[in-house]
């Protein structure tokens, strides 16, 4: 049953994950005086995301809440001390002489519960498998926001790139338009010619400043994912595009989602709904409540119905006459079977998942292929020979003007592929998590 193993999951996964837990905690911990400026890979974007995003930090939070649940658990109940004055005449009064002999009775007693029916072990169990939930909570949130900045870093890797392509694409339409200028001064090519290309120079211009306004948005967007929005007009993606990597190998997919954190919480807070069912049930077994009591009533003069000191023993347990804890348990069983749904709900979320970025990346794979080996190549073949032809005179601007629409317009699309691809391999990495991290 999902729940019992659940069990010995409670038991022997809370080490592994406080230690995972303190691993992640002391490595952003290095980092919090390294701000992140200019230059920033990927891979130092991923430390500053440690330390800096606000989900990872919540995330932990949680944990910290969880690990004070498992102390809260475990804490047995206290003695209850009472103190007591009785049998005070009021004809008499208190009497002469010091505290000791006053003439009134004086009871000390310590009431202490003998919790039964293994209530805090099961309570001890169930907050130990929400604490593993919450630590696998924290590495699905992890996951979540490494697929997040990969997103963001790429975009704002691809924005660079958009402005690289029009910069270089307005530099040439405007050399272009110069020497035009000057042909049509020698009689070379005429006036409309020199309008149409006047009129591409002034569009690739202004196609170089919407990729300017582009790449500042996904700085920013890069920036809040780290936590740093202040410097986000610092920040330059320095790696280069991912390498086409072959066709992945199928793996065993249930092996896959046993690794899952996200599987993993659920099958911990199943398991933990299960102990919270048990104890719910365990409540019928009676608590016993010991107490012992010290009775101090002097004898003297003024009173002589004191019986000095005495001792005394009590016994007493819970009466079920009003409450039967039905209501408790039927919760608790609702609460147990909702858990199990739970599991087959995010099981099936997870294999989805894994099918869907396995087929964006082998899609993405095969659209960046064709444009790295077939279309992006040609375009540039076309276009270094209208270069060519329109410099000999053998064809108009018009031709010229298309070959270099044609160019800006595969390389922009193949930059997109680029991008599309780095996303999509970035995602399907986060989706499968690697037998490194049980």
């Amino acid at each position: 049953m999902l729940a019992r193993s659940g069990g010995a999951l409670a038991g022997a996964a809370i080490a592994g994950g406080l230690v995972a837990f303190v691993s992640i905690t002391i490595a952003a911990a290095d980092l919090r005086d390294v701000p992140p400026l200019g230059e920033l890979s990927l891979h130092a974007a991923e430390q500053v995301l440690l330390e800096r995003n606000r989900e990872i930090r919540a995330a932990r939070r949680a944990v910290d809440n969880s690990r004070a649940g498992v102390l809260i658990a475990g804490a047995r109940p206290n003695p209850n001390l009472t103190l007591q004055t009785s049998n005070v005449n009021p004809q008499v009064g208190i009497g002469p002489g010091g505290l000791r002999d006053k003439a009134f009775d004086t009871q000390f007693r310590v009431d202490y519960v003998i919790e039964r029916g293994q209530k805090r072990d099961l309570r001890l169990a169930s907050a130990n498998a929400q604490a593993i939930a919450s630590d696998e909570d924290l590495h699905d949130v992890l996951r979540m926001q490494r697929t997040v900045l990969a997103n963001a870093y790429y975009d704002l890797l691809l924005a660079q790139e958009r402005v690289r392509i029009t910069h270089e694409t307005a530099e040439l339409f405007g050399a272009t338009l110069s020497a035009s200028q000057r042909r049509l001064t020698a009689g070379d090519v005429s006036a409309t010619d020199v309008k149409r290309i006047s009129v591409d120079a002034l569009r690739a211009r202004s196609d170089e400043q919407s990729a300017i306004a582009d790449r500042q948005h996904a700085q920013f967007a890069l920036a809040s994912v780290l936590g740093l929005e202040t410097q986000a007009r610092e920040f330059i993606a320095s790696d280069g595009w991912s390498e086409l990597i072959p066709e992945p190998n199928l793996e065993d997919v249930d092996a896959l989602l046993d690794r899952r954190p996200d599987v993993r919480a659920a099958k911990a807070r199943a398991d933990a709904a299960w102990q919270a069912r048990e104890l719910a049930h365990s409540q019928r077994v009676r608590d016993v409540t010991l107490g012992v009591t010290y009775d101090h009533w002097p004898i003297n003069a003024t009173n002589v119905q004191g019986t000095g000191n005495s001792y005394g023993f009590a016994v007493s347990v819970p009466l079920f006459l009003g409450n039967h804890f039905d209501g408790d348990i039927a919760k608790a069983e609702s609460d147990w079977g909702a858990a199990l749904d739970l599991v087959e709900r995010i099981i099936a979320a997870a294999r989805a998942d894994l099918a869907r970025t396995r087929s964006d990346l082998d899609l993405a794979r095969e659209r960046l292929a064709r444009y790295e080996r077939e279309l992006l190549v040609t375009a540039e073949r076309v276009a270094d020979a209208q270069e060519f032809a329109y410099q000999k005179g053998a064809i108009g601007v018009l031709d010229l003007l298309d070959a270099r629409r044609t160019l800006r317009s595969v390389q922009l699309d193949a930059a997109a592929a680029r991008a599309d691809y780095a996303k999509a391999f970035a995602a399907w990495r986060q989706a499968r998590p690697s037998a490194a991290q049980d």
